[in-house]
């Protein structure tokens, strides 16, 4: 497989031929950044990890150039940065056991583009070669312009390949907003309360943003164990650790129906328990 952008790469922790890492593929997750995969998709890790029958692959789409540094890294230039963005995401790729780790080198500009198809046609590619039966990528309320410009390249891709070709399955993951406002009966729940030290061993690598003052290593522990508490108010926890998702796979099962009109219904209909809800004691 020849990827599209110089400096692009192909990581297969367990040293497997490429089409070897490929084949044994079962879930994939597509992030803008590095440590966007083990932030949202890591109910994807966690069902993989320690499998043979299930195989976790990742593909992060932008250069890392452009990341925020303090600290060690505080005077690092944008290419020595790029560098160090790229070993930490191939070592958690070898912490989480993942088949294949890409790093598909666009600049942001490039994501974020409406024109530039040639994004969408690599993402079209690795999933024609992998086939999974369910991808990861973002939520496509997320507040980072990158992260929703991804998940639309995503849904276009696949929609673009034949039926017996797309995922079972796809969703849209927590990053740059939560998705606790989702109804209950649309939220996809991901109980992640096992192997916790994995969970903060694939977050711990990215050295280079917890020491830069981002420590979304603690931050991404505390959402999930804030969401298995808050999940339900009238009953005891029956899980540690839980994250949520956006389901998109309708827009994939019908490429005719508009991306931006199907979140904006879900809101509609949060908008519309808020309205009744406050109706209920304030006729």
């Amino acid at each position: 497989m020849q990827l599209n952008k110089p400096g692009a790469e192909i990581y297969i922790p367990d040293g497997a031929s490429l089409e070897t890492a490929l084949a044994r593929t079962t879930v994939m997750a597509i992030s803008a950044h590095q440590d966007d995969i083990e932030l949202m998709a890591y109910d994807g890790i966690l069902k993989c990890f320690g499998k043979q029958d299930s195989w976790f692959t990742g593909v992060v789409v932008t250069d890392g150039r452009g990341s925020p540094r303090d600290g060690l890294y505080a005077a690092y230039s944008d290419d020595q940065m790029q560098q160090i963005r790229k070993l930490e995401q191939k070592k958690a790729a070898f912490v989480g056991e993942y088949s294949a780790q890409f790093l598909l080198n666009y600049g942001s500009s490039e994501v974020k583009d409406p024109a530039n198809t040639t994004v969408i046609a690599e993402f079209k590619e690795l999933i024609l070669q992998a086939r999974p039966r369910v991808i990861y990528t973002h939520n496509l309320a997320d507040k980072h312009d990158t992260h929703v410009a991804t998940a639309v390249k995503v849904v276009k891709a696949v929609r673009e390949l034949s039926e017996d070709a797309r995922p079972e399955r796809l969703y849209g993951c927590e990053v740059w907003r939560d998705l606790d406002w989702l109804l209950d009966e649309e939220k996809v729940i991901f109980d992640v309360t096992e192997h916790e030290n994995l969970a903060a061993a694939v977050m711990g690598v990215f050295d280079s943003q917890i020491c830069g003052g981002k420590r979304y290593d603690l931050a991404i522990m505390g959402r999930r164990r804030a969401n298995a508490t808050f999940s339900a108010s009238h009953g005891t926890d029956t899980a540690q650790a839980l994250s949520y998702a956006m389901d998109l796979t309708p827009l994939i099962a019908d490429p005719n129906m508009d991306i931006a009109t199907y979140v904006l219904q879900s809101i509609e209909r949060f908008a519309q328990q808020v309205k009744t809800k406050i109706k209920q004691f304030n006729p």
